[in-house]
């Protein structure tokens, strides 16, 4: 089901114009201008209502973090939740996960977050999977030599997919957890899905995934 137009969506986007990277070529060469630092880079692909991404800026104030977006009417409340934090170490992007390569510098993420993506069910459509080994081989290209992807998701048939992935493609696994929330839950920062699924009695599922 699309999401709804929001209302008055094209002024909206334009009151978190200084949250919202718009212009593919302003990432091309570099961070330095767009967070007027050099501190460490991390990105969220599908950052939902933003609430997540705000969460670990305010905790990681020497970190910054880009949120992308694919889909406007989400776009807009993630901006907007974002510009109310009043952080500024935070930008949002409408990228798709597929034009990143051609966005982002090679070796300058360190970190990639993937939270409960969408599982696509069908066979068909497993390409379409962020962790899916074309997917893989572009977030290689765009860490950093020790850089990360961290992933959590509900879904075990993406979980289990997504690790054999990972392992096929040159990535090393690290704390592998099917029920997040049995184990330690120091340092993590729940994302809005996470907080409805948990308190529904449905296991969580983590993975970190390290560049060999």
């Amino acid at each position: 089901m699309r999401p709804k137009q929001k209302k008055n969506a094209k002024q909206r986007l334009e009151l978190c114009a200084d949250i919202i990277i718009n212009d593919f070529n302003a990432l091309k060469s570099g961070f330095f201008p767009i967070f007027n630092n050099d501190n460490p880079v991390h990105l969220e692909i599908g950052c939902g209502k933003g609430g997540f991404i705000c969460d670990m800026a305010a905790l990681y104030p020497d970190i910054n973090f880009i949120a992308v977006e694919r889909v406007e009417t989400i776009l807009i409340s993630a901006a907007e939740n974002v510009k109310n934090s009043g952080l500024s170490n935070i930008k949002v992007c409408p990228f798709n996960a597929n034009e990143l390569y051609d966005i982002i510098p090679e070796n300058s993420i360190e970190r990639i977050y993937l939270n409960f993506s969408d599982p696509w069910h069908k066979a068909a459509h497993q390409k379409r999977r962020l962790t899916h080994k074309n997917f893989l081989e572009i977030y290689k290209k765009l860490l950093t030599i020790d850089g990360s992807i961290f992933m959590k998701t509900d879904n075990d048939a993406l979980f289990d997919f997504s690790i054999e992935q990972f392992l096929n493609n040159g990535f090393r696994l690290e704390n592998v957890s099917y029920d997040l929330y049995e184990g330690d839950l120091l340092n993590n920062i729940a994302t809005e899905y996470e907080k409805r699924f948990a308190s529904l009695g449905v296991k969580i599922k983590r993975l970190e995934a390290y560049k060999k």
